[in-house]
């Protein structure tokens, strides 16, 4: 299983970014999937993630502002990423998991190798 994530960049406030991950060797479709991101402290954090039956969930501070989205058909899972403010500035990583897998548990699935954003102010 591989998990190619791309999209980050360079990006001024207020803007916007897609982020890509592309997963081979596994079909999304049955698994839960879900971006994350680095925090101070070295720990992962959940930004948003699809579980059972397509549902989503969002960290609070990108509620409105950032968008998960997956194609099954391509295997592909994306984050829209709109009004972006300097402290999203981070790695962000692309995870697969077990459905019903909580999103807590930071070390489970799949993860790819992550794609940095920087938001400048």
């Amino acid at each position: 299983v591989q998990l190619q994530a791309s999209g980050g960049g360079l990006v001024q406030v207020g803007g916007s970014l897609r982020l890509s991950c592309v997963a081979s060797g596994i079909a999304l479709s049955s698994y839960a999937t879900a971006w994350y991101r680095q925090v101070p402290g070295n720990q992962r954090e959940l930004v948003a993630g699809i579980g059972y039956e397509g549902r989503t969930t969002y960290t609070d501070s990108v509620k409105g502002r950032f968008t998960i989205s997956r194609d099954n058909a391509k295997d592909t899972l994306y984050l829209q990423m709109t009004s972006l403010r300097p402290e999203d500035t981070t790695v962000y990583y692309c995870n697969v998991r077990r459905l019903g897998t909580g999103w807590g548990d930071r070390v489970e699935g799949y993860w790819g190798q992550g794609t940095l954003v920087t938001v400048s102010s």
